[in-house]
């Protein structure tokens, strides 16, 4: 490693000159009571400040699960005729319950998306004027976790400077909350925050806190900011690392948030932008299309015991600190420990105390991003899994609002639904094998004139066939249907054939991987029931694709499993080979498509013709282009690419402002013998030069180092094999 001082990059010299405010404010605890899932009164719920009328959101219960029950009764009966020809064995039973609980998911879907379909064609547009005034204060947190620094401080930046051209920003301060476990990572997220700081000046209440654990993850970094700075602030709005929200944006949600004093959360749609990889694209243009029908139709028959997705929403941050508390769950990891998905559960707890949650679907200017290809996808889908499973533990918890309920169930169902679908898919097969090679049996025990030997109503099973494809399709149709409808929306999209044809391909598409998603699903939820741990990875948020040999390795067997189905339904009968096509095509094609989904050439492609073009991709949002700048500026000061350690003992006021911001827990306490810090220790004293010990160490232990200002004393004793660091010393 070439060592000299120009690796460190520019605004670190002299970035502490003059700043000697504190990187947080000073602590105004609030206490956050551990919740028992067991124990509950009605007596604890508070009463509603306002008194609401419910019928609207009854009404729309009535109709999306009425009609849910409805459209499954009929699936069920028409399945029943389907396979009842004869004498129905234990396969066709097996199959017709297989398909009631399939079917029932999709059917609530269809009726949930049809019932925002309404909503939305009978939507006036527009808000109204933004406020002029707010009487609270709110803190806008960022959690990240071994993230880019690049990345994630120009969209903060980009945020901060839309909400002071609202003129109300003085409303608002800024915190990075860093789990960060990565040491490069760490000291890059510091020499970006001091940078910013000096840029924007002490007017900018921007803070950084780096937590040495990342006890319970997210969630545990929101609770320890609650726990130790929320008395400060009346509400607090969360987002994710690749969270964009226009100013308008926030200083709606805080001025709704103060007329409604009922209100505990307040969730935005975030629309995802900036995606460029052909699999981003995709996500991109189904989430603009679908998800306003789905978000909408979700919004009313919710109404006010509504859920949170972790992001892009606004708290009342004494609600939270009173009610969000979380427990862990009694046992080992998966289904026990620190709970993953801890959102629905925040929600969850919040409403069962009579705080409102509820979604504004139709509130413009809330951004985020999406996992590049497939594999980066399964990866965060497998951790989602998890949290979702171990909400079975949580359902039935004491005092939860029956929606409350019905939303855990709805989020373990979206993965349970994988392994419904496959073993209906292999009770299918198993009939047409039995029909087809088993010998009926003509001499049954209840000695009936008739062999027992299982048959179908062919154009019965076609008509369900078509009803279920419709069915499930249903919510895309509505989508497009809204877009054609929408001049300007149909115009930014690059036009009414171009928005079809776009839709075309995404259908396309996703029916090919939705065979390899449902095989990685089921596997998730397998291993997840054999007790594996999913463990908490960083998320990939470039627009990279993934080497040939690591998308081989990944999906070789759903590849081999494609071929031997294809072969196996071919020699049983064409027409099972036939049905099973679809599924049949898109495995054999799962190294080939899953390499195509992270390619950005593909994506750049399609955007070249425009298709899979969405409104905010034509006229890209102000605040999206101004992060992407920021983003751009923040690369070429190198932070995220420099050695941390050597950053330290190049700079001495980064050093001194680095031990300013260690936590006091961090200080080692006497006479505790900690492995890396001995480690670490062991090879300072053996290094002669600051080369030796920077290729010594390993990322533990540079982190024992990074924490301890005795061993960061230590590493700037040392002397140094370049005539570059000496010249600067």
């Amino acid at each position: 490693m070439a060592l000299s001082l120009d690796t460190i990059g520019p605004d670190t010299k002299n970035t502490a000159k003059g700043r000697l405010e504190p990187a947080m404010p000073p602590e105004n605890r609030l206490e956050m009571p551990t919740q028992s899932l067991g124990r509950w009164s009605a007596s604890q719920e508070r009463k509603p400040v306002v008194d609401r009328s419910r019928w609207r959101t009854y009404l729309a219960r009535l109709f999306v699960f009425g009609g849910g029950l409805i459209l499954t009764g009929y699936g069920t009966y028409e399945m029943y005729q389907v396979v009842s020809v004869s004498r129905t064995t234990v396969l066709q039973w097996l199959l017709v319950a297989l398909f009631t609980v399939n079917f029932s998911w999709i059917a609530v879907a269809f009726t949930s998306a049809l019932l925002g379909f309404f909503a939305l064609l009978s939507q006036s547009r527009g808000r109204g004027p933004l406020p002029t005034t707010l009487s609270c204060r709110t803190a806008i947190v960022m959690p990240v976790y071994n993230e880019q620094t690049s990345r994630t401080y120009a969209a903060l930046e980009a945020i901060h400077e839309s909400v002071e051209a609202t003129g109300l920003g003085a409303h608002f301060d800024y915190f990075i909350l860093s789990d960060t476990t990565d040491p490069e990572a760490w000291i890059a997220e510091e020499r970006a925050f001091l940078a910013l700081r000096q840029r924007l000046g002490p007017q900018a209440r921007f803070f950084y806190r780096h937590r040495e654990k990342n006890h319970h993850r997210k969630a545990g970094n929101i609770a320890d900011f609650v726990m130790r700075w929320g008395g400060h602030y009346e509400h607090m709005l969360v987002l994710d690392a690749d969270s964009l929200m226009t100013g308008e944006c926030i200083v709606r949600l805080a001025a709704a948030m103060e007329a409604d004093p009922d209100a505990g959360i307040i969730q935005s749609l975030p629309l995802i932008i900036n995606r460029n990889t052909l699999f981003a694209r995709l996500q991109q243009f189904a989430a603009r299309v679908t998800g306003p029908v789905i978000a909408m139709g979700l919004s009313v028959w919710m109404g006010r015991d509504g859920n949170y997705w972790g992001h892009n929403a606004i708290i009342r941050t004494r609600a939270f600190a009173d009610q969000a508390g979380l427990p862990d769950l009694k046992g080992r990891p998966p289904f026990g420990g620190h709970i993953l998905s801890h959102d629905f559960v925040e929600a969850a707890l919040l409403r069962r105390a009579g705080w409102d949650v509820y979604m504004l679907a139709d509130l413009d200017g809330s951004y985020e991003e999406s996992p590049p290809s497939l594999i980066d996808l399964s990866a965060r889908d497998r951790r989602w899994c998890q949290g979702n499973l171990q909400h079975m533990r949580v359902i039935g918890a004491k005092g939860l609002k029956l929606p409350t309920r019905q939303h855990f169930a709805t989020g373990i169902m979206s993965y349970l639904a994988s392994p419904f679908w496959l073993f209906q898919l292999i009770v299918g097969i198993a009939l047409v094998l039995q029909t087809t090679y088993i010998r009926p049996e003509y001499f049954a025990r209840d000695f009936r004139l008739y062999p027992i030997w299982p048959r179908f109503d062919p154009e019965r099973a076609l008509a369900l066939f078509a009803l279920t494809m419709g069915i499930l399709l249903a919510p895309k149709i509505f989508g497009t249907l809204l877009m054609l409808l929408r001049g300007h929306e149909r115009r930014a999209s690059g036009g009414g054939i171009r928005v079809v044809l776009s839709s075309l391909i995404e259908i396309i598409l996703s029916a090919l991987l939705a065979p390899i998603l449902m095989l990685i699903q089921s596997g998730s939820v397998f291993q997840i029931l054999l007790g594996r741990d999913t463990g908490w990875q960083p998320q990939r948020r470039d627009d990279g694709s993934i080497p040939l040999r690591d998308i081989v390795r990944r999906h070789r067997w759903h590849t081999v499993l494609g071929l031997l189905s294809g072969i196996s339904a071919f020699m049983i009968a064409t027409s099972l080979f036939l049905w099973m096509s679809p599924t049949i095509l898109g495995l054999l094609l799962a190294i080939p498509l899953s390499w195509l989904s992270g390619q950005l050439g593909a994506g750049l492609a399609l955007k070249r013709l425009g298709l899979l073009r969405t409104p905010e991709e034509f006229r890209p949002p102000a605040i999206a282009i101004r992060a992407n700048e920021l983003q751009q500026r923040n690369a070429t000061f190198g932070y995220d690419d420099q050695d941390g350690l050597l950053s330290l003992y190049c700079d001495p006021e980064l050093r001194e402002r680095h031990v300013e911001m260690l936590s006091p827990t961090s200080r080692r306490k006497r006479g505790e013998i900690e492995t890396d810090r001995a480690l670490a220790e062991a090879k300072l004293g053996d290094a002669e030069t600051i080369e030796d010990v920077l290729a010594w160490l390993k990322p533990k232990e540079r982190i024992a180092i990074l924490k301890d200002p005795a061993l960061l004393t230590r590493l700037v004793g040392l002397k140094s094999g370049t005539s570059a660091i000496k010249a600067a010393e």
